[in-house]
């Protein structure tokens, strides 16, 4: 009696006034069921909240709407600063570190703390922040924030500390690193320029230290005057006044001559020993045209101008092109001696830097590289061979060479298969690039303990399949495969590809891949589904093509008036498989009338072709067109190996093919499925009527992506659908990319036009299937192949299959499929199903072992099929036969007993949202079920008891892209795309969260800061006083005083104390470390330091106006009170 108590009491906490036996956990009918005895199960629950708690992992792909590029030349790291607040720290291949501005604010420059292990950042919102990098997470150590000044430009002389900061009222501030408090030293815009000009210089644009002395500071203003100014002696040494707005400044490396970059497309160098005029002034790309003049030209950006001992200066710049090419895409030039190269680029040049060997400005420099940022990709230069090869990027900065339209995440494959596909992909890879050791090299990483093969695939709008090795929370490309092969090209003018409206029919809509056996199935926008498998040899093949009707006939539907009670199909075998074999449509198959009719979308290639090692092609199945619409999309999928059997379904019906013999099973209306048990009294509609829903659901570019039944959101929701409109119109302003921009907004507005028409709508789409050993009727007694269906309107079907076992009557006897079985019911529409055995085990899908197509011949060993069984009966000697489905909605989740048909457990997960994603997952040698909700939260439900172990409120749904990608997998891990170009892992156990310090790499290593070239007698006698300049002297309290306090607050960083002591120190010790995990992984903690924060904030802020009242009040006489 004890555990059928627990059982009660499990129903009880997970239902708040449901009961075991009410109709709605009941069968079909409605019947109340009865009770599970003891026997029936014995669970034994392992999991509780302390095993779950949810953080990021790492952060995979090319930064999105990238702003500011940073080096650090002795640790060799590389940061990325994004329009979204975020920076990407680079090192050798693992090392990759993802950090966020609270702000959001985007990010203006970088400037690294040469071999210091610490980053300061300028952002948009005139806020400076010092990130502490001496840990494997970065923290901020300070932030300064501007009130009354914006922040234009920073500069940090190397081995100082002491920033110079421009501001657009072109005055220079200086900040302490090591306090990040302003000194009272400022050079005024007025003091710098002469008192005569009547005009203000403009921002500051530009910031250095003479390589010749490092007490002069070069200014540079946006209106084009240059000023030197002597920190000592706080005066001008000379001031220049050019015509052209300046852009940027490089000094050579003797500190004599420095060169501009200007608006006109002109580059001027400028010779110290008279600034009256420029020494020199070029147009690179200005030709002189017929009637005298000069090409008018683009601004250039960025010039460095960089020595070398061995051969000419090298000059390198973006812009500067003549406004006459049109077309002509954005370049990096680099001008070397006489010898002028081009370099054109596929994207927006957003920054570049020029890697030197030294990091002293003072030397010669020898270039040996140059990063180039561009709007989409991370671009590395070579420059020490002549033909400036690019190096071979070993991040994966290419996850959106076509727009991500769905991913998959495996974290449980056999270990054989990633070095195969490593191996097939590597055949394929291209060649040119330089053959020298990728220059960003920083940091150290290991592999951690914690390792086990994990794939991520991700589908493209253009129809290509990449599958990438995940393990280590590291991200490499393995293979990419083309989908739009198994197709022929669409001929200009032909008008099958313009009539669908679709600029990209290829793109890849979701997949299933079974690890085990290596077969692979794509679903596609087009409503094509193709079938693959995996060989180590190249063949010569043809693909199969099945053609599927799978739509609402128009005779078939009989009018309210007719006769209101029939249901929607005159008779259950009127979508029989015998009407649906292989059609000969031919292109202009159609009606008298010209409606498109019986004909696919794409043509299959109809011959044979060579196809290489790996994925190869086998079957393609099409849904046809019908009266002239376009087939549904493919809303659900899934594939069996063991049994050979592919099913799929939309909004009009399921369809079930046998992928072995080419043949289809089943094709039927979902109405149909049902037979007798429709559990719904459904009104009829007419042609019309349906003609027009169908038509709601037609093929809207990308917008279908996400299943139908995720498209039906309620009428509550209409607010979220317009924050996602609002949040996408503002992505359209900030993205240059057309088709990325319909594609988005395509799909918001397909999503919200089906909100009205929903509830009124009887439409049933087919929303997941799950083929498995289970019970399809109360009275079996032995489990048999099924499918398990589920469909938009809550409703779960059980549908029973007869599979030949012997492997030749397999090929030659059919299948058949029996009618429907169980009929179980829930709210909102279906999502997922995971079955276990009876004592809480997880029961996989039985599976054929791989083996090789197209392997030679043994005439002594014939190669039959090997396929390994989970019987969900295998392990029920002691708690008998039977096991356990687990059935989840947008809305609710439940536990079934098979096959009594026994509801043991429901959970409602949410009312006044709903579940966008759901998966059955095993964590910590246990299963639980994983749900992420349109309102952000991520919750697990322990299995079968459904009890709540968490419930994080992590995400709020911005936008559909979210939505399509989110996944989980096994291991407690999850992912989603983040922007439209990187890859977000989380994980939600506490496991990984407490281990992730050991799997992470480390950004800084000590390393000792090369010597400075001893720079001979006569050069030190003769080049100035550069070394005995003291910045303490000058820019100290005790000599200039303390700037004004309305000027800028400091604001403690979240690092607090100890992060400051870890930066002072120069290592990291084992205290410290601990100290920031537990900073990092307890919430109490972290909510103590902020409250901490702002108490000191709201501290300075009184003292900054108790302050501001002592000066008001100070030279008051005591009557005037």
């Amino acid at each position: 009696m004890k555990k059928f108590r627990k059982v009660l009491d499990g129903l009880t906490t997970s239902s708040p006034g449901g009961t075991i036996g009410s109709p709605s956990c009941g069968s079909a009918a409605g019947t109340p069921t009865a009770a599970p005895t003891p026997k029936e199960i014995d669970v034994q629950e392992t999991l509780v909240s302390e095993n779950f708690q949810l953080c990021k992992t790492v952060r995979h792909g090319f930064p999105y709407q990238p702003t500011a590029l940073a080096f650090d030349p002795v640790q060799k790291l590389l940061a990325i600063g994004s329009r979204s607040g975020g920076v990407r720290i680079l090192g050798r291949p693992g090392v990759d570190c993802y950090c966020q501005h609270e702000s959001g604010s985007a990010v203006l420059q970088l400037q690294f703390l040469i071999n210091e292990g610490a980053l300061v950042t300028a952002c948009a919102d005139d806020t400076l922040h010092l990130w502490n990098l001496r840990q494997r997470r970065p923290a901020v150590l300070h932030s300064l924030k501007f009130n009354r000044e914006r922040v234009t430009f920073c500069h940090l002389p190397f081995q100082s500390k002491w920033l110079y900061v421009g501001t657009e009222r072109g005055n220079t501030h200086i900040v302490n690193i090591e306090s990040f408090i302003l000194s009272g030293y400022v050079i005024m815009w007025n003091k710098a320029i002469e008192l005569s000009t009547k005009t203000h210089p403009g921002p500051v644009v530009h910031l250095s230290d003479s390589p010749k002395d490092e007490g002069k500071l070069l200014i540079g203003f946006e209106s084009g005057t240059i000023v030197q100014w002597d920190l000592r002696a706080k005066k001008a040494d000379f001031r220049i006044y050019y015509d052209e707005a300046i852009h940027s400044v490089s000094w050579h490396h003797e500190g004599k001559q420095f060169m501009c970059s200007h608006s006109d497309g002109s580059l001027t160098l400028w010779n110290l020993r008279n600034t009256s005029k420029p020494f020199q002034v070029t147009f690179p790309h200005g030709k002189i045209q017929k009637d005298g003049r000069k090409e008018s030209c683009k601004p250039i950006l960025k010039v460095d101008y960089k020595t070398s001992r061995s051969s000419e200066p090298f000059v390198i710049f973006s812009g500067g092109l003549s406004y006459d090419k049109a077309g002509r895409r954005p370049a990096l030039t680099i001008m070397h001696g006489k010898a002028i190269t081009v370099l054109e680029m596929d994207y927006p040049i957003v920054e570049f830097m020029t890697l030197c060997e030294t990091p002293y400005n003072n030397e010669v420099q020898e270039p040996y590289a140059v990063v180039v940022l561009l709007e989409k990709d991370l671009i590395v230069v070579d420059l020490t061979q002549s033909n400036y090869p690019v190096f071979e990027n070993p991040y994966p900065m290419d996850i959106h060479e076509s727009p991500v339209t769905c991913t998959a995440y495996f974290a449980d494959c056999p270990p054989d298969i990633i070095p195969i596909l490593y191996s097939i992909g590597a055949k394929h890879k291209k060649t040119g690039y330089s053959q020298k050791e990728w220059p960003v090299g920083g940091g150290t990483w290991t592999l951690g303990s914690h390792t086990y093969p994990e794939i991520i695939i991700t589908g493209h709008a253009d129809g290509s399949i990449k599958f990438w090795d995940a393990s280590a929370i590291t991200l490499q490309m393995l293979y990419k495969m083309k989908t739009s092969k198994a197709f022929e090209k669409p001929k200009p003018g032909e008008g099958r590809a313009a009539e669908l409206l679709e600029e990209d029919p290829f793109a890849v809509q979701m997949v299933s891949w079974c690890p085990q056996s290596r077969v692979f199935c794509v679903v596609g926008i087009s409503a094509h589904i193709i079938l693959y498998r995996f060989s180590k040899y190249d063949a010569n093949t043809q693909i199969v093509s099945l053609e599927v009707r799978l739509q609402c006939e128009s005779e078939d539907v009989i009018t309210p008036s007719d006769n209101e009670n029939n249901p929607c199909f005159s008779e259950p075998g009127s979508h029989s498989p015998q009407s649906h074999q292989q059609h000969a449509a031919s292109p202009g198959s159609g009606t008298s009338e010209g409606v498109k009719d019986s004909i696919p979308c794409l043509k299959v290639k109809d011959r044979v072709v060579r196809v290489p090692p790996g994925y190869q092609a086998e079957l393609v199945i099409q849904l046809l067109w019908a009266d002239g619409e376009p087939p549904q999309q493919i809303s659900s999928l899934d594939i069996n190996s063991a049994y050979g059997l592919l099913a799929f379904g939309n909004c009009n019906g399921l369809a079930v093919v046998d992928y072995l013999q080419k043949t289809i099973l089943l094709c039927m209306s979902t109405l149909d499925l049902y037979g007798a048990a429709d559990p719904y009294q459904r009104l009829t509609r007419s042609p019309r009527r349906n003609r027009q829903s169908t038509s709601e659901f037609c093929m809207r570019g990308l917008s279908n992506f996400y299943s139908d039944s995720k498209k039906r959101i309620r009428t509550s929701y209409q607010s979220l659908t317009e924050l996602s409109d609002n949040q996408q119109s503002v992505d359209m302003e900030r993205s240059k990319s057309p088709t990325s921009e319909s594609r988005e907004n395509s799909f918001s507005r397909s999503r919200s036009s089906s909100v009205s028409s929903i509830d009124r709508d009887t439409k049933e789409a087919v929303t997941t299937l799950q083929f498995g050993e289970s019970f399809a009727r109360k009275s079996d007694a032995l489990p048999t192949p099924c499918l398990w269906v589920g469909t938009s309107l809550g409703v779960v079907l059980v549908i029973p299959m007869s599979i030949p076992t012997d492997q030749e009557e397999r090929m030659e006897e059919p299948v058949t499929i029996g009618p429907s079985g169980a009929v179980l019911m829930l709210k909102g529409s279906v999502l997922r199903f995971g079955f276990l055995d009876c004592l809480g085990a997880l029961v996989q899908s039985p599976y054929e072992v791989w083996r090789d197509p197209n392997a030679p011949e043994d005439p002594e060993r014939p190669r039959r099929r090997k396929l390994v069984h989970f019987s969900p009966s295998s392990s029920q000697d002691a708690c008998g036969e039977g096991h356990l489905a687990v059935l989840c909605s947008e809305r609710q989740a439940k536990v079934f007993l098979m096959p009594s048909q026994s509801c043991l457990f429901v959970h409602n997960i949410t009312e006044a949202s709903f579940v966008l994603r759901a998966d059955v997952v095993s964590v910590c040698n246990s299963v639980c079920l994983a749900c992420f909700c349109a309102n952000g939260h991520v919750m697990t439900l322990s299995l079968p008891s459904l009890r709540p172990l968490m419930d994080v409120n992590y995400l709020p749904l911005t936008d559909m892209r979210i939505a399509r990608t989110f996944c989980f997998t096994n291991g407690g891990q999850a992912l989603y795309l983040s922007s439209p170009t990187e890859i977000q892992r989380i994980t939600y156990i506490q496991e990984m969260c407490d281990n992730l310090q050991d799997m992470l790499g480390e950004l800084f290593t000590p390393i000792e800061t090369p010597e400075a070239q001893n720079r001979g007698f006569l050069k030190g006698f003769f080049g100035g006083n550069a070394h005995n300049f003291d910045r303490e002297e000058l820019f100290g309290e005790a000599a200039a005083g303390k700037a004004s306090r309305s000027l800028a607050q400091h604001i403690p960083g979240q690092a607090g104390v100890e992060g400051m002591k870890v930066a002072a120190s120069g290592a990291v010790g084992e205290l410290a470390r601990a100290r920031i995990a537990l900073d990092e992984r307890g919430q109490r903690l972290g909510e103590l330091e902020e409250r901490t924060a702002l108490m000191m904030t709201s501290a300075e802020t009184f003292s900054k106006h108790a302050h501001e009242l002592m000066l008001k009040c100070k030279d008051k006489k005591w009557y005037q009170f």
